[in-house]
């Protein structure tokens, strides 16, 4: 089969999913039982208590999505009208949805050049005395500087929240698991995350008084322990059975998703060796591998060449830094200058899949070793 022939699974289709007969088990365990909530089963509760142990931390919650985590997230954290949360503008809207939710504002840092990820420096200097709380993303599986980010976030009194919703078991370069070093780390089970259930979030915290804020927050505010009484504000961000079994059964092969991505991102790290002017965004000692971030020239003209031969690929990842949508309140132009660069120009974007084989790896390495030569003779 010619190379550019080939197909490349994506998640999309069962041919880039894991999904197979322990989900279908998981959902029929729970129509057999009859109970589809939450609030009644068990399927939700028994994910927290795996996710706990998988992180190593001794509370979890599960929600209906992974914006829904970074809402009860900020909520645990105080975050209210007037306040502000200093945060990346290299992320998706759900990053800042809860914020604006929550009648606060959204306060952009810019970030590296090196990987879109949070500069530590430039947060330090965006926190005022308004400042509720950080909230960094480990953009695209690759870490975030969480040890700095702590290290500002103590210095002025405030929680640090990790976004992992692209990180699954992502690791930072000493070794340490992203997800462990914020007082709340949040996870997404979306279509387009390493373990799916169609949606869904989980957050995991040491605090058992942050957890207990998110759980009520999670439940309407309601302490099912002691009648129905609606102790604080909530909103009804329970995680459906059906939804939680599958998130079970995906959670089991977590481990295996990420080896695989990263066995093929080493395969393709190898043969663009030596490619002047196209480099990895980031480390890839620990990535997570839910994209293949790469920094090249002109990033608009290589995914148009890279998509004419069927290779997928996002310019800049974003269409604009997230202050430039209409519904986030107070973007300007420049405010971001690097992560503007990255965005406009730089950086590019290969979606990435635990089914990729060597074949695969080796097609969309021929396409980039071809639009390199294009950039190169002009």
């Amino acid at each position: 089969m010619p190379e550019r022939e080939i197909p490349l699974p994506t998640v999309l289709e069962p041919a880039g999913r894991t999904l197979g007969e322990e989900e279908r088990a998981a959902v029929l365990r729970v129509l057999d039982s009859g109970v589809l909530c939450s609030a009644f089963g068990g399927e939700a509760r028994a994910l927290e208590a795996e996710m706990a142990r998988l992180y190593g931390r001794p509370h979890a919650v599960a929600c209906s999505s992974g914006t829904a985590a970074l809402h009860l997230a900020v909520a645990a954290c105080g975050v209210g009208p007037g306040d502000e949360v200093v945060t990346t503008p290299i992320s998706d809207f759900g990053t800042v949805a809860p914020v604006l939710a929550q009648g606060a504002r959204p306060v952009f840092a810019d970030v590296r050049a090196g990987d879109g990820n949070l500069d530590p420096e430039a947060v330090a200097a965006a926190i005022t005395p308004r400042t509720r709380a950080v909230v960094a993303v480990h953009l695209f599986g690759g870490a975030a500087d969480a040890a700095r980010l702590r290290e500002v976030c103590d210095r002025h009194g405030l929680p640090l929240v990790e976004d992992c919703a692209q990180a699954w078991l992502g690791e930072d370069a000493s070794g340490r698991r992203l997800g462990t070093v914020g007082d709340i780390a949040c996870f997404s089970l979306q279509q387009f995350k390493h373990v799916t259930a169609g949606d869904g979030g989980l957050a995991v915290a040491d605090d058992p008084e942050l957890a207990r804020r998110m759980r009520l927050f999670m439940d309407k505010g309601w302490d099912r322990s002691e009648g129905r009484i609606h102790r604080e504000m909530g909103l009804n961000y329970r995680l459906p059975e059906l939804v939680a079994a599958v998130a079970r059964a995906q959670l089991a092969k977590v481990e295996g998703v990420v080896r695989a991505r990263r066995a093929s991102a080493a395969l393709l790290l190898a043969a663009l060796d030596g490619l002047d002017g196209v480099a990895l965004a980031g480390d890839p000692a620990g990535h997570a591998w839910w994209m293949f971030p790469l920094l090249v020239g002109e990033n608009g003209r290589w995914a148009r060449e890279l998509a004419a031969e069927g290779v997928p690929a996002l310019p800049g990842y974003l269409e604009r830094p997230l202050y430039a949508n209409p519904a986030v309140p107070g973007g300007r132009a420049g405010l971001c200058p690097r992560a503007e660069e990255l965005i406009g120009r730089t950086l590019l974007a290969l979606p990435w899949n635990e089914a990729y084989g060597e074949e695969h790896v080796d097609r969309i390495a021929g396409a980039l070793r071809r639009a390199h030569r294009r950039a190169a003779a002009g």
